[in-house]
């Protein structure tokens, strides 16, 4: 298939903002719940996206979502890629270091190849596919082993970040089977609220409304999250799950981590010890190595005619 200039703009743009936006989240998540908890922070984040992209999505004209099935995609994929993975790299992120969360969610491109492959949609890895996820996590069983101030909460933390990955892989390929007909950005506006509304009820059932206390760093990565982090480069990553491969799509994940760690020592004086810096270069080493190979050639329909 081929696209034309103006196709190959757009993805090129989208896939800019999704590369640095994202790989800062990490720092203004870090930032966010050291003062706001979690379950909150990240609902009141997603509910206040979710208008503004609802709003926009309206004022653009498109259209509401049109029967169940639509309504069940976009619950599924809420819960999913909002709820269960972006509310459990928040709750992580109250031990982990920025920039180690950025690293292990770099396995999302390992997971999104290797599910991506489940199915009889699926896409076949080939034989360098399958060395990059046997090398990636190798990386990630590096970076997780326990160093010698290992707590609890670290463990913890770092278990519900790698979870985190595997739902958001898991969301990402449920979206892009279903291919729903709703436009993207209404899509993304309606996860959005209902994730936040999800989160939210979490966190009041939870208490935590005693615990809310604003500051102007929490207030400023809240605001970042919510027009950056939400608005911008969720649509936009939302766009790209119908129009590029899972493999290409995936290729975010080693470059946010970069960005993720230079943010983190440049501004929260993260640093990276030896064993860390090796299981971050076998994992980017593995996703480099599945995001890169071609898949294994398909038979389809159309090729048949």
């Amino acid at each position: 298939m081929t696209h034309d200039r103006s196709w190959r703009l757009k993805v090129a743009a989208a896939f800019a903002i999704v590369y640095l936006v994202w790989g800062s989240t990490y720092l203004a998540i870090r930032v966010g719940v050291a003062e706001l908890p979690p379950a909150l922070f990240a609902g009141a984040r997603f509910l206040a996206a979710g208008a503004l992209l609802l709003a926009y999505a309206r004022l653009t004209g498109q259209a509401w979502p049109s029967g169940a099935r639509e309504w069940r995609t976009i619950a599924i994929v809420a819960v999913l890629l909002l709820v269960t993975a972006n509310g459990l790299v928040v709750w992580g992120e109250q031990w982990v270091a920025s920039n180690q969360a950025a690293l292990i969610v770099a396995t999302t491109a390992l997971w999104i190849a290797a599910l991506g492959a489940l199915g009889p949609r699926g896409e076949p890895l080939g034989g360098r596919t399958i060395t990059g996820l046997a090398i990636g996590l190798l990386g990630v069983a590096v970076l997780l082993d326990p160093p010698s101030e290992f707590g609890r909460g670290l463990f913890l933390g770092q278990l519900a970040i790698l979870g985190a990955s595997v739902a958001w892989a898991s969301g990402s390929i449920y979206a892009r089977r279903v291919r729903p007909r709703t436009a993207p950005l209404m899509s993304a506006a309606w996860q959005s609220l209902l994730a936040g509304l999800i989160l939210i009820a979490l966190g009041l059932a939870q208490g935590e409304a005693a615990h809310w206390r604003w500051t102007p760093a929490s207030a400023a990565s809240l605001l970042y999250l919510i027009v950056f982090g939400s608005c911008l480069a969720y649509a936009a990553y939302v766009w790209l799950l119908h129009e590029v491969t899972p493999a290409s799509l995936g290729t975010y994940a080693y470059v946010n981590p970069a960005v993720a760690v230079v943010l983190g020592w440049w501004l929260l004086d993260e640093r990276l010890d030896a064993r860390q810096l090796l299981g971050m270069i076998v994992i980017l080493a593995g996703v480099v190595l599945v995001s890169t190979a071609r898949p294994r050639a398909v038979v389809t329909a159309e090729e048949r005619v």
